[in-house]
């Protein structure tokens, strides 16, 4: 049997090992302790991004809230003043009006009056088409249930003029092309 004579080389290898153990340690416990401030420092910016989030969320609240209660305000005024415009314009038409009826009372000449008459009419008329006021034309057009209003029926002059319109009782009126008022109408059958 050989035995085998420890070296200097032999002995220096056993002393290394458990010096390694403890540098791995001790390198260890260094990357622990890194990796365990990283994650704080990355938990403190994670914390600091969620209160920032959490506040600009809070001041989006608050000015879509406001943003709320300004537009309801501005509706409710909006509402309450709509027809406004329309009495501001139609002021002067009740001025015509007045001067035309207190110039009846004095004047014997009645071309002069319904001249002023008719000039009232077509300047209430032009009032009325600038707000989207519109008449429904009924003269010879066909009945359409959607504009017209069938007072009643009878009998057609011509064979053309079955389903038209022949006569009109109420003139009808759209705004904006909505019909707020339906024509009243003799269609022919």
């Amino acid at each position: 049997m050989k035995t085998r004579k420890h070296s200097s080389e032999d002995e220096k290898i056993h002393d290394e090992v458990p010096v390694t153990d403890t540098n791995q340690e001790t390198a260890i416990e260094e990357t622990t302790e890194n990796e365990a401030a990283k994650i704080a420092e990355d938990l403190e910016q994670l914390n600091q991004k969620c209160e920032e989030l959490n506040d600009k969320n809070l001041r989006l609240m608050a000015e879509f809230d406001n943003f709320r209660k300004r537009t309801l305000k501005e509706k409710s005024e909006l509402i309450k003043n709509a027809g406004e415009n329309i009495f501001v314009n139609i002021l002067p038409l009740v001025d015509d009006f007045e001067r035309a009826m207190k110039a009846m009372g004095t004047t014997d000449d009645i071309v002069a009056v319904k001249e002023g008459i008719d000039l009232i009419y077509a300047k209430f008329i032009g009032f009325l088409d600038t707000n989207g006021v519109k008449a429904i034309p009924t003269e010879n057009e066909p009945f359409d249930v959607d504009k017209h209003e069938a007072v009643t029926m009878f009998p057609a002059p011509s064979e053309d003029m079955k389903g038209k319109i022949i006569d009109c009782m109420t003139k009808g009126y759209t705004l904006n092309d909505k019909v707020i008022r339906f024509a009243k109408v003799v269609v022919g059958e």
